[in-house]
């Protein structure tokens, strides 16, 4: 576990705490292994980046619409699908596992 991981927190203990985000649905999938499967340690993706990435790749929302539906801040969203578009080409170009982070 890294050093000031939390529980409650998206990015760990360091600042202030998240603000809550509204998810419309939980996804069935709790997690995407690639063929063939890497030993390396997997790549942990919110809930919320999900969320953000679902509303402006797939819905075609603006930022400030999704942040609108999610409740936070355009600048967040923003942070938020960067965050997840680097986990998810990361994982696809190292072939690591992908794990949904159920926050709460």
């Amino acid at each position: 576990m890294p050093r000031g991981y939390c529980e409650r927190c998206r990015r760990g203990c360091v600042g202030r705490r998240p603000k809550n985000v509204n998810i419309s649905a939980v996804p069935a999938a709790e997690a995407l292994v690639p063929v063939p499967t890497e030993n390396a340690p997997p790549i942990e993706l919110d809930l919320a980046e999900l969320e953000a990435m679902r509303l402006v790749e797939m819905e075609k929302l603006s930022y400030d619409e999704a942040g609108m539906a999610m409740g936070v801040s355009r600048n967040t969203i923003w942070r938020l699908v960067e965050s997840g578009k680097e986990k998810l080409i990361s994982a696809f170009l190292e072939g690591r596992k992908i794990e949904l982070h159920k926050v709460g």
